[in-house]
């Protein structure tokens, strides 16, 4: 089962911050996260454990994050970084 795929405004903006080899790596785990977002491979979880925001943090690499949320069949990439992306949107649910 393959999931419908939308690029948020943000994730294009910083996906162009990257290498064109790294950026081929990110688009490869985003297919691969599109035929199967809860392979173990990308390390993916919950950013709001407890909630049901499906909000989740998968891993590009040692050092790069996608964030993305789950909406039934629908997989919409919300942004890319380093590990402080991943701490800017766990930072942004809190103060909320």
């Amino acid at each position: 089962m393959g999931y419908e795929l939308y690029l948020e405004d943000t994730f294009l903006k910083n996906i162009e911050k990257f290498p064109l080899a790294i950026r081929s790596v990110i688009f490869s785990k985003i297919d691969f996260l599109k035929d199967n977002p809860n392979h173990p491979s990308l390390r993916t979880e919950k950013l709001y454990k407890g909630t049901k925001d499906e909000t989740r943090a998968s891993s590009i690499n040692m050092s790069i994050r996608l964030i993305w949320k789950l909406n039934g069949d629908e997989i919409k990439i919300i942004d890319v970084g380093g590990h402080d992306i991943y701490r800017k949107y766990k930072f942004k649910r809190k103060s909320q």
